[in-house]
């Protein structure tokens, strides 16, 4: 396997030097991919990583009011076809070049992030979702293939390490700015990210330039010729085909359009006919009507495959921490910290907890039963959770008789006000988002380090500790439930991710040929689009059935962390078993 580590040699050998002039080689199109990167992990991380909080917050409170399984089926289905995507957007980047795909990708996302505030309904919004996924999918390889191509194998590693901190400076920008914003309206925050794709038109318009030849080049690779290298990279016509449709099954049993009976009775049939029909066709030979299925780059195939079980943990902090730490961990420890910092960024609108407690108490003038009062009680405290209101049901229901909700009385405008913000006073929480992005930020932080000590590294080992390191911190969650400690979870998880993300990209960024950077980067996202699907089934069935049924989150933390370090293990014998045994120098196509 070749060696990817950057050449560090200097004149005078001193490592600031040997690091300015590694910084100092990359060309303008490197960091204007950066900048526009930057701009699209704003737009999106700024949504996605409240999404599971407004998708299932109350209509009262401006949100969905989808329940958890519906939150992690769209979770699942969504991008899961946007990192499956990218294989064909990476390929017709390839083709036409990246300046042109850039520019279809931010014509789609900026009218999609702002349809999507729009839209309340499951089915709609769905296809809403969809539509931003399309664009997302075509953004993702080319700005990877940029970087692909305007790097080297001597300054690669610190390449993509620097790309994989500008991804995060992104992912802690757009939270902490809709974190502010949605405290005010949610519609805000879809404003926010539409603005932050409109910029990069600038960036791309007037700063970007063309890193690929064959957009140019009088010897244009025919439509046929660039979907044949697409499926081929995998196997042949027939393969592609085989494993697209299993994927689109499982898809479809996620989103309930199939049942997942259907499913397991399906995909093997599927699979065992057209096992049936090589058969013939191999005896054949050149005669046969059909080509039998061929596996192309099974090496490159099964990386893939074992990468999406890290991916499949990975997604957890975006999409189930957050409803985890609403429902389950109390954040008050973190209110006076940083000179009040979170306090005054978990912005409570008084008018938003008014219409949760109108929403759950009954009409005025109605005296309750005490059964029917501790149901009201119940109701309200759930709903004052997802509000970001956290206070024990016996205060909660003093401090209701206090008002006369029990017996009937009639409270104006201004009374209602003040119970909520009294309520306010007592139980306010931060932001859950304020907590994951503690990930993105350590990356910022620490990511050009981590990726400056590891250069020298196998890329497989790295990637092992990086998964083990980031299972540690995944696994402990189950133990904490306040607000510091789930923050030193989440950078035990970043520490690991700095380890294992950057190196899985670099590594296809290198085996790629040249003129197929783009297409391999698509590939890649193959991993994270299953770490998606299944990560996003996962979430939502463990979260309703685990963590809001039976109030035993903890065994839903600890089967997450079991499969990152199952996908270590796995790494580990995928390195002894296969790449080990490869002659020395030889790479993995």
């Amino acid at each position: 396997m070749m060696s990817t580590a950057p050449s560090l040699e200097a004149p005078n050998g001193n490592p600031i030097s040997r690091f300015l002039k590694l910084v100092a080689s990359y060309p303008t199109s490197f960091w204007i991919a950066n900048t526009m990167e930057i701009f699209e992990r704003m737009a999106w991380y700024g949504f996605f990583s409240v999404s599971s909080l407004y998708i299932t917050a109350s209509v009262a409170e401006g949100g969905l009011g989808f329940t958890s399984e519906q939150r992690g089926t769209l979770q699942a289905v969504i991008p899961f076809i946007l990192y499956l995507l990218p294989v064909l957007t990476g390929a017709l980047g390839d083709r036409f070049g990246y300046k042109k795909t850039f520019f279809v990708a931010y014509t789609i996302m900026v009218p999609s992030y702002f349809l999507l505030g729009q839209v309340h309904t499951y089915e709609v919004f769905f296809f809403t979702f969809l539509m931003l996924a399309v664009g997302a999918a075509t953004f993702k390889p080319v700005v990877t293939g940029t970087i692909a191509r305007v790097t080297t194998e001597k300054n690669s590693a610190m390449g993509f390490g620097i790309f994989y901190m500008m991804v995060n400076v992104g992912a802690v920008i757009g939270p902490l700015i809709v974190g502010k914003l949605r405290g005010f309206s949610w519609d805000y925050m879809f404003y926010a990210s539409t603005a932050a794709i409109g910029v990069n038109f600038i960036w791309l318009l007037l700063f970007y330039k063309e890193p690929t030849t064959e957009a140019a080049s009088a010897k244009k690779r025919s439509m046929k010729m660039v979907f044949t290298d697409m499926v081929e990279v995998l196997g042949n016509t027939r393969f592609f085909l085989t494993a697209f449709t299993i994927l689109v099954l499982l898809m479809l049993g996620s989103q309930g359009w199939l049942t997942w009976k259907t499913v397991v009775y399906l995909v093997p049939i599927w699979l065992a006919a057209n096992l049936m029909i090589d058969i013939p066709l191999r005896k054949m030979g050149k005669k046969a009507f059909l080509p039998p299925m061929k596996l192309g780059n099974w090496r490159f195939a099964l990386y893939l495959l074992i990468l999406s079980g890290f991916w499949t943990s990975f997604n957890q902090i975006w999409i189930t921490m957050p409803e985890y730490i609403r429902d389950f961990v109390n954040t008050q420890d973190m209110l006076a910290s940083w000179w009040g910092f979170f306090s005054w960024m978990s912005t409570i609108n008084p008018d938003i907890i008014v219409a949760v407690i109108k929403d759950h108490i009954p009409q005025a003038g109605a005296i309750l039963s005490q059964t029917d009062f501790s149901g009201t009680v119940s109701e309200l405290y759930h709903a004052l959770l997802a509000a970001r209101i956290r206070i024990d049901e016996a205060q909660l229901g003093t401090i209701l008789i206090q008002h006369g909700i029990n017996s009937g009385a009639t409270l104006t405008s201004g009374q209602f006000t003040l119970l909520a913000n009294e309520l306010i006073s007592i139980g306010r929480q931060v932001n859950p988002e304020y907590l994951i992005k503690f990930d993105a930020t350590a990356i910022v932080l620490c990511q050009i380090i981590v990726s400056y000590i590891i250069a020298r590294w196998n890329p497989f080992n790295a990637m092992v500790g990086g998964v083990v390191v980031a299972s540690i911190g995944i696994g402990v969650t189950a133990w904490l439930h306040n607000g510091w400690p789930v923050v030193f979870a989440i950078i035990i998880f970043a520490f690991g991710e700095m380890m294992a993300s950057p190196k899985s990209q670099e590594y296809i960024g290198r085996i790629a040929p040249m003129d197929k950077k783009a297409l391999y980067m698509g590939y890649y996202f193959w991993a994270v689009a299953l770490g998606n699907l299944f990560g996003g089934i996962l979430s939502g069935q463990l979260y309703g059935s685990l963590a809001r049924d039976l109030q035993r989150p903890d065994i839903m933390w600890i089967i997450f962390a079991i499969l990152g370090f199952f996908t270590a293990f796995i790494l580990v014998l995928y390195d002894r078993l296969i790449i080990r045994k490869m002659k020395k120098g030889k790479e993995m196509v």
